[in-house]
């Protein structure tokens, strides 16, 4: 963990991360935005290089799932092929008709194959200690964002910004953590996120992260309000009324 937090306590949402990091990174990356070009050109990124977008044959990746599958097997406690897994799911997710590249909509088949990327890199977590492959960690950020998972977003993002901190990490940091209700790790990731950019930057990366947590903040459910527990008088009052 990034931080130390025992001391102290889709549409919209995807518009402001995607100016906030368009701003920061001088390029469109939206981390929520799957599918179609965008997100095949970030695969192809991380995987250096490979060949074809997450439009390409389903069977070519159902083929490359059941090879990192196989992997597994043979050696189950390699914490690399694990976050292999993961990553051909995430492939295999998005081709096909698990993934709508029209609407941008997962088909429940599509969320299951995420779901199950997910189960992949919780493996992998486990099995590589210190020393998870953060270049997987930002396919993670896009699959538990599919699936709505906050908080697993949130710890897949720590992963990227541990191995690599930038005003650029920890401003997204800063924005999953207020998407995903843990405010103060939001604000201590802002605070390093600012205090890592630029001063001549400074001002508007601030506006848009306080801008998402805002955001955030309207869009949580209102906390459900306890019910009254019935007093010593108010009991004696019921067994009066009884009689």
């Amino acid at each position: 963990m990034l931080f130390d937090l025992r001391g102290g306590g889709r549409r919209r949402t995807v518009q402001i991360v995607y100016i906030a990091l368009a701003v920061i990174m001088g390029a469109g990356l939206v981390l929520f935005g799957i599918g179609g070009a965008v997100s095949g050109g970030l695969v192809d990124a991380i995987t250096n290089g490979g060949s074809g977008t997450a439009t390409t044959n389903a069977g070519t990746y159902q083929k490359r799932e059941a090879q990192a599958v196989a992997a597994t097997q043979a050696h189950p406690k390699d914490p690399a092929v694990w976050a292999s897994l993961a990553r051909a799911r995430f492939l295999l997710a998005n081709a096909g008709d698990n993934y709508n590249q029209s609407t941008g909509v997962y088909s429940a088949q599509g969320k299951r194959v995420l779901a199950a990327a997910g189960a992949a890199w919780q493996k992998h977590l486990k099995l590589a200690k210190n020393k998870p492959d953060s270049g997987v960690a930002g396919i993670m950020v896009q699959v538990y964002s599919a699936l709505g998972d906050g908080t697993h977003a949130v710890e897949a993002q720590e992963v990227i910004t541990q191995d690599r901190p930038s005003g650029t990490t920890f401003a997204t940091l800063a924005i999953l953590a207020y998407q995903a209700g843990q405010t103060r790790k939001g604000d201590l990731a802002r605070a390093k996120a600012l205090q890592l950019t630029a001063s001549d930057q400074r001002n508007t990366l601030k506006s848009q992260i306080d801008e998402a947590k805002q955001q955030a903040a309207t869009a949580a459910p209102p906390a459900a309000t306890p019910s009254a527990t019935p007093t010593a008088s108010t009991k004696s009052k019921k067994k009066k009324s009884s009689k």
